[in-house]
Formats: structure tokens, sequence, C-alpha cells
């Protein structure tokens, strides 16, 4: 079972989910940002269900790790989905959404291709189909989580250079930049130190900063509000 200090951090995870839907809601700005949304709401339903499944079956179960990936793969196809989002309300006055939808949908399906071919690649002859389908969730979510890092800092260079001003926009995506930062940096950690230990507790902490950011971005920033274009970028003369 997690320790006393991962229950904390579990409770503290979803009560932030929590707080960022009902901001939202009360400064109606759910519809505005629905898949960023959605995707506290899934992650909030996820975690009790991740919950019942634990004290049912156990922390080491079968049960448990299947659940685990596979619910894991579907919270960051939805946080994609919400990146994708960004970029349209960032590029919504050049009239290019249905080519940005095309362009996620290849990424997405591209990396679902690419992660098979690796589980498949790696896999042994004598490895169950389940086994299998575990290792390609696992795999396809670290790798969104790369191909979602590289997006948001290429979302952030063109906030820069079309001098978008929307605080709540910016705050959103500056939070996002920063959580996938933190995951593909911990999951690279974990790939060259599989026996670091202290990446157990530390991914939980990383996952309060998104919905906290997310929280003070509907709450206490309006849809509205602007900031002044030589705040987001010091020009060198």
């Amino acid at each position: 079972m997690p320790s006393s200090f991962g229950y904390l951090i579990w409770f503290l995870a979803s009560l932030l989910e929590l707080c960022v839907v009902v901001c939202a809601l009360s400064r109606r700005s759910f519809r505005r940002y629905l898949f960023l949304n959605l995707y506290m709401l899934l992650s909030l339903v996820i975690s009790i269900l991740r919950y019942q499944v634990l004290i049912r079956c156990g922390l080491r179960s079968t049960e448990y790790k299947y659940f685990y990936f596979y619910s894991d793969a579907v919270l960051t196809i939805f946080l994609y989905l919400a990146l994708i989002t960004l970029y349209l309300y960032v590029f919504d006055e050049m009239k290019v959404e249905k080519y940005l939808r095309l362009v996620a949908v290849l990424l997405l399906v591209g990396t679902a291709l690419f992660s098979y071919g690796v589980v498949q690649q790696s896999s042994s002859v004598q490895q169950s189909s389940s086994r299998m389908l575990t290792g390609f969730f696992f795999e396809l979510s670290q790798n969104l989580y790369f191909v979602g890092l590289v997006l948001t800092y290429v979302l952030w260079g063109a906030i820069l250079k079309l001098r978008e001003t929307r605080t709540q926009l910016i705050q959103l995506v500056l939070s996002l930049g920063i959580y996938f930062s933190a995951f593909a940096a911990t999951f690279a950690l974990g790939n060259m130190f599989p026996n670091l230990q202290t990446l157990g507790y530390v991914l939980p902490v990383f996952g309060c900063l998104l919905p906290l950011a997310w929280a003070y971005a509907f709450f206490r920033l309006s849809p509205d509000d602007r900031m002044a274009p030589a705040r987001l970028a010091v020009v060198q003369r």
C-alpha cells in the first residue's frame, strides 16, 4: 500500500482537480476550455476508480497494474487534445483550425505507431498479448509526454511571435509546459536509473502542479485580462 505521504498527495491532487472544475464553472470558463476541464474531470474520476481497485486488489496486483497503465494512457491522450485546443485559441484569427486538427491527428497516429513498433521489437515471442498491450500503453504515454513537451514550447514560441496578451491563456500554456517538462525529465531519469526509488515520490508531487496552476488561472484571471506585450519577452537592441 502507498505510504501516508502518498495518500496525502493523492488526496491533494484529487482536491485540486475538483477545484479546477469548480473554478472554471464559477467563472464561466468551462465551455471556453472544454477539453482542459474534461481532462481534469476525467482525472478526478480515474483517481477515485484507481483507489477502489487499489483497496480491492492491492498495489502489486495485476488488476491495479493494468488499470493504472490503461487509464494513464487515456489521460495522456486527453491532455494532448487539451493542448491542441490551446493551439486553436492562439491561432483562432488565422482560420487554420482544419489544418491544426489534421496535424494533431497525424501526430497522434504517428506516435501510436512508433510506440507499437518499439514494443513489438523489444518483446519476446512468449510474451502474452496483455503484457504487450500494457507495454504499448506505457510507451505511448511516455512518447506523448515528449511530443506534448515539444508542442508546448512551439506554442510558446508562437505566443511570443504573435504577441499574444491574454493572461489566462498564457498561464495555461506556461503551466502545461512546466508540467510536460517535469514528467518528460522524470521519464528520462527513470529509463536511465530504473532503480531510483525517489521517482515514486516525485511524480505524485508533480501531478499536483498542473491542477494548482489551472485553478489559479481560472479563479484569479479573467479571459479578458491582458498582459503588456513587453512582459512576454525582452527584445535586445
